[in-house]
C-alpha cells in the first residue's frame, strides 16, 4: 500500500502537470468507486468537469485535488491505486475507473486493479477536513513526540500497531514502521504505554528523517508503484529491515527475524532492538 512518501512523492509530481488545467471532459468508468458525502449519485461536474484544478493538498496518505469552483475530490489509493497523466487521450489503460481530459490533451487516470481505493467528494475543502481529515491523526511529517506520549500514555498496544493507527498519527505504514523502529533500537512488540518521552523522541526524528529520504528518493516501489509520470521509486533500495527478513542486520550481521505484530508481518533485529 502506498504510504506518506509514495503519496506525496505522487503529490509533487501530479501538481506542475494538472495545476491549472481545465477539465473538459470526465469518463467515469467504474460508478462504484466514486461517492459524495451527501450520499447523492456522483456525476462529471461533482468531480470538476468544467473547473479547473487549484489546489492539491495530502494528509497522511490521502490525497485533495481541489477545483477552482470549491469543489475537492479526496483519493484514498488503497493497495494498488495509482493516478498517472498521460498524453494518450483516446484510450484508458486497464482497470482505469475515473478519466478527466485536460485542456491541454492530457488524461489524468485513477487506476486501482484491486479496488481498495477509491474516490470521494466534498463540497469543500472544510468539510473534508471537518468530516475525514479531523478523524486523522497529525501527518507523520508534522507529529511530535510529546503528541505520542500523551496520546499513547498506558497503552497496552505494540509501538508498531500504534504507529501503523492512522487515528494516532495519519501516513505510516508496515514499510516506514519496521524501517523507524529499527532505526530507534526499539522492538516493535514494545507496549507503547511504556515507551518514554525521550524514547518517543528518539522515534519521532527518525521517522521524519525516514520518510524525508523517501520523499527524496520518489517513494518506495516495492511492486508496481509509481508516480505521476510513471516513475518508480528508489527507497526500497536503502531498506535496512523491511522485505529483509532472513538476512543479515545490517548493523551487527545478527539474521532478521520475520514475525506478526497486530496482523502485519514484521522485521526485526533481536540484537539492535532488544524489548
Amino acid at each position: 500500500m502506498p504510504e506518506l512518501p509514495e503519496v506525496e512523492s505522487l503529490r509533487r509530481s501530479l501538481a506542475p502537470r494538472i495545476l491549472g488545467r481545465r477539465v473538459i471532459d470526465v469518463r467515469i468508468h467504474r460508478a462504484d468507486v466514486c461517492s459524495s458525502n451527501t450520499n447523492a449519485v456522483v456525476t462529471g461536474h461533482d468531480v470538476l468537469l468544467g473547473t479547473s484544478f487549484s489546489r492539491l493538498y495530502r494528509h497522511g496518505k490521502q490525497l485533495a485535488l481541489v477545483g477552482e469552483n470549491g469543489r475537492v475530490i479526496c483519493i484514498g489509493l488503497g493497495m494498488t491505486g495509482a493516478l498517472v497523466v498521460s498524453g494518450e487521450i483516446s484510450h484508458a489503460a486497464a482497470h482505469t475507473h475515473v478519466s478527466w481530459l485536460l485542456d491541454d490533451g492530457q488524461r489524468l487516470d485513477f487506476i486501482d486493479p484491486r479496488r481498495f481505493g477509491g474516490i470521494r467528494i466534498f463540497e469543500a475543502l472544510d468539510v473534508l477536513h471537518r468530516e475525514r481529515w479531523s478523524l486523522l491523526g497529525p501527518d507523520a511529517l508534522l507529529i511530535d513526540a510529546a503528541q505520542l506520549f500523551e496520546s499513547l500514555r498506558g497503552s497496552g498496544r505494540a509501538v508498531k500497531a500504534a504507529l501503523l493507527d492512522q487515528h494516532v498519527v495519519a501516513g505510516v505504514g508496515n514499510i516506514y514502521a519496521d524501517e523507524t523502529l529499527f532505526r530507534s533500537r526499539v522492538d516493535p512488540r514494545k507496549r507503547a504505554g511504556r515507551i518514554d518521552l525521550s524514547t518517543w523522541g528518539r522515534i519521532v526524528e527518525n521517522l521524519r528523517s525516514i520518510l524525508t529520504a523517501a520523499i527524496e528518493a520518489g517513494g518506495s516501489t516495492i511492486r508496481d508503484y509509481r508516480n505521476a509520470d510513471g516513475a518508480a521509486g528508489s527507497a526500497q533500495e536503502r531498506h535496512a529491515v523491511y522485505g529483509r527478513g532472513g538476512k543479515p542486520c545490517v548493523e551487527c550481521g545478527a539474521i532478521l527475524r520475520i514475525g506478526i505484530v497486530s496482523g502485519r508481518t514484521t522485521v526485526r533485529c533481536c540484537v539492535c532492538q532488544k524489548r
